[in-house]
């Protein structure tokens, strides 16, 4: 006999996004995602760690999460977290995010990552950019910013923020500021609020068509001989000095 929950798993799975991890889902829930469905291999332990870790929403948690065997668990989920809590949730539209990145007068920036490579990475930037209260975070290219990896990596977090995919043609209005060796001391510049930060890839830096759209090119200080800065920690670097208002 199919268990329910297998079976419902297996029918929304296709067109849901993996919360993998018992912090991921605290943090969509926070941020007002829709869970059709929870599951975990044992309620107690993370219905103890909710009262622990997030009592705001442990009643939530309560109601939501259904204990499924181990192997049903794994079965579900491509690397099983020390947690065992795993969640499946309904993806925003795209048309309210749109929306999101396109309104304006904007009160914080948009972070933009042009053609990222590294999942990880790009889920570390959208935690962040979350944290500082960004407008939202775009990605151009292939990387897909809603795979479960970069979800797992945000930490949930992508409810907090609008996240897309996007072309360079389609980037939201605003005073485009780039980061690049090569650019004005970040230090002597006023990051406005309506910026749009853009960062290139790992590899191989700013694309040719986003240096294009560039209005400043902007350099974080750094220690001569040093090649660069992990790509969340340049992000987390940035949006700080935005939030100073300074110079």
């Amino acid at each position: 006999m199919t268990d329910p929950a297998a079976a419902a798993w297996h029918r929304l799975a296709e067109t849901s996004v993996l919360l993998d991890g018992f912090h991921v889902l605290k943090h969509a829930l926070r941020f007002g995602a829709e869970v059709p469905l929870a599951v975990t291999t044992d309620r107690e332990a993370a219905l103890t760690l909710a009262a622990e870790l997030a009592p705001d929403v442990r009643d939530t948690l309560d109601a939501l999460l259904t204990e499924v065997p181990e192997d049903t668990y794994r079965s579900f989920v491509p690397r099983p977290h020390p947690t065992a809590v795993a969640a499946l949730a309904v993806r925003p539209a795209r048309e309210a995010n749109l929306q999101k990145l396109a309104h304006t007068p904007r009160s914080a920036p948009v972070v933009v990552l042009d053609n990222p490579r590294n999942l990880g990475n790009a889920g570390a930037v959208i935690r962040l950019a979350a944290g500082f209260g960004a407008t939202g975070v775009v990605t151009t290219g292939t990387l897909d910013p809603w795979h479960p990896t970069v979800v797992r990596a945000g930490a949930g977090l992508h409810y907090a923020t609008a996240v897309e995919r996007l072309t360079i043609d389609e980037l939201p209005s605003g005073p485009v500021f780039a980061l690049d060796p090569e650019g004005d001391d970040i230090r002597s510049l006023k990051l406005p609020d309506d910026a749009v930060l853009a960062f290139g890839s790992e590899r191989s830096g700013l694309s040719t068509e986003l240096r294009a759209r560039t209005d400043h090119l902007v350099a974080l200080p750094m220690r001569p001989q040093v090649s660069s800065y992990n790509l969340a920690t340049s992000v987390a670097m940035t949006l700080y000095h935005w939030t100073t208002g300074a110079p």
